[in-house]
């Protein structure tokens, strides 16, 4: 006899409770979309920010100036306070078909079948294994996420001198996380000709923090047995090989999302960000699947994935009451040295896209990027814009580029020179 599990039926599912999933749920409850279920993995909802315990949240969506913790209880507030319900230490494991999800939590195994889907899923760091860098396997070697929700969350000491293996956004916040523990940052190491962080956090860096960095290296091998002693780091150029001591060895950024969901149910990836294939209005391959956050775009700020949860409440309503899905659509690429562009297809009637903003990573410098829009061989666009593109950030171009792009001709091409 088979045994028969418990199913809910919310009107909206949201799977993540981060910045995006946290944010879209509370839109969709204020705009009175039914009852809307919001599901994480996690013992508390809030997602990164809430070991993130250092300000610079919140200042695109809520104006304002905020600690990583704070950000994440205010999110988690503003969607309780709208009517949400949101179930933390509740793992989706998987589909039982294309619009039932097969559940566990502390409750015991169930089932969730909604009309609409928000995949709000977030990324994460490849730790050291995934970067395939040889040498001992000690103690003392974490991701950024690793490291703060060590200090932050359970209070635990790391080592006394740390090394950095990035220079993005997030390899700072390791910096002043190492810092808070008592560790001191010895060395940062980049392969690129600079940190690929905003100049200013650089300079803060440097004067501030007294952080030194070795650029155009890469870390060669991990040293020590029991705990870390030492990494080999080797100078790109010209390849001479020095040992740096240190305990700890913390890898930041290198992202990939967290698309496990998406590739058991078949939603078509996209070969760049790695995440669902989206368009505008951020509608996946499966009708009624929406997806959100950096899952999409590895990986922006927490208030830009939290505007991308807004952007798609609408959308979702829209599906709810009916709305069809234009059938017609254009596909945008991209060529080096853009690795990727999300959204990647521009539909008919659709919205602009979230703040009206296309997403694409770099993997090159450059100060004052020409950006040039193609479509069937012939020029549609070309803006030279104000700011620089950079590698180890989301570059951000305005999607009035696309004005003139026909809705019935071959794909988009963007490129930058």
């Amino acid at each position: 006899m088979t045994h028969q599990l418990p199913l809910i039926q919310p009107d909206v599912l949201i799977i993540g409770a981060g910045p995006s999933g946290l944010t879209a749920a509370a839109e969709l409850a204020d705009r009175g979309a039914g009852h809307i279920l919001v599901v994480d993995r996690e013992d508390a909802a809030g997602g990164i920010p809430r070991h993130s315990d250092h300000t610079g949240y919140g200042l695109r969506d809520l104006h304002r100036l905020m600690t990583g913790p704070a950000y994440a209880r205010h999110l988690v507030d503003r969607a309780n306070r709208a009517g949400a319900e949101i179930r933390t230490r509740t793992m989706v494991t998987g589909w039982a078909d294309e619009h039932t999800l097969d559940v566990t939590s502390p409750d015991g195994r169930y089932r969730i079948c909604p009309p609409a889907i928000v995949l709000a899923t977030g990324a994460r760091e490849r730790p050291r294994s995934a970067r395939r860098i040889p040498g001992d396997r000690p103690h003392g070697v974490y991701t950024t996420g690793q490291l703060q929700n060590l200090v932050h969350l359970h209070h635990q000491t790391v080592g006394k001198r740390a090394v950095i293996v990035g220079g993005e956004l997030v390899s700072w916040s390791a910096v002043l996380t190492l810092r808070e523990a008592g560790c001191t940052p010895a060395l940062m190491i980049s392969r690129y000709p600079k940190t690929e962080s905003y100049g200013a956090f650089n300079a803060v860096g440097r004067t501030v923090l007294h952080v030194p960095v070795a650029t155009r290296s890469r870390v060669t091998g991990v040293i020590g047995k029991g705990r870390c002693r030492a990494v080999e780091i080797e100078h790109l150029d010209t390849g001479r090989r020095t040992t740096v001591e240190c305990d700890t060895v913390v890898f930041t950024g290198d992202w990939i999302p967290d698309h496990e969901l998406v590739r058991a149910a078949g939603i078509a990836l996209d070969k760049g960000t790695l995440g669902p294939l989206t368009d505008t209005a951020l509608r996946t391959s499966r009708p009624g699947v929406f997806a959100v956050g950096n899952m999409l775009h590895p990986v922006d700020t927490a208030d830009i994935a939290a505007l991308d949860g807004k952007h798609v409440a609408r959308q979702v309503i829209d599906f709810l009451n009916g709305r069809q899905q234009p059938s017609e659509g254009v596909r945008l690429t991209t060529s080096a040295p853009l690795r990727w562009v999300t959204p990647q297809i521009l539909r008919p009637g659709d919205p602009a896209p979230a703040r009206g903003r296309l997403l694409l990573w770099s993997d090159e410098f450059v100060r004052c990027p020409k950006v040039t829009i193609r479509q069937d061989g012939r020029v549609i666009n070309r803006r030279i814009l104000a700011w620089p593109m950079a590698p180890g950030r989301v570059f951000r171009i305005p999607s009035s580029v696309l004005q003139g792009v026909s809705h019935t001709g071959g794909p988009v091409h963007i490129s930058v020179a």
